[in-house]
């Protein structure tokens, strides 16, 4: 018989999938801007509503894990946007996901982390 929780108590159809977590930061900054074009007086509700959407659709997928959704929206404006991050934790349950978004007028980063609890 095949161990199923091979990965530090985790089995295997618990882990993440980088390709659906993917599809749901997608769908989540499509759901919160649309075809808007950048307006820096909705800044703040986009953001929100990203992160809120992506919490809602990794919540829905009831795996043991924790999430942390961050993101960054810009204008595009020819200048660079650079974003780094580190951890220290589990590379066999852990990981986060980066993804880039964009239209013709602003830029948005959303970065999912999953922690296994």
């Amino acid at each position: 018989m095949e161990d199923d929780t091979a990965f530090d108590g985790l089995a295997e159809d618990d882990l993440m999938d980088d390709a659906e977590v993917d599809t749901m930061v997608r769908e989540s900054i499509v759901a919160a801007i649309g075809d808007n074009q950048f307006a820096h007086n909705k800044i703040d509700s986009w953001s929100n509503n990203i992160v809120e959407g992506c919490l809602k659709r990794l919540a829905a997928m009831n795996k043991p894990f924790k999430y942390i959704v961050t993101t960054n929206l810009t204008q595009k404006a020819g200048a660079g946007l650079h974003a780094a991050s580190c951890a220290r934790w589990n590379e066999k349950t852990d990981g986060k996901l980066t993804v880039q978004w964009e239209n013709n007028t602003m830029i948005v980063l959303v970065t999912v982390y999953w922690l296994a609890v």
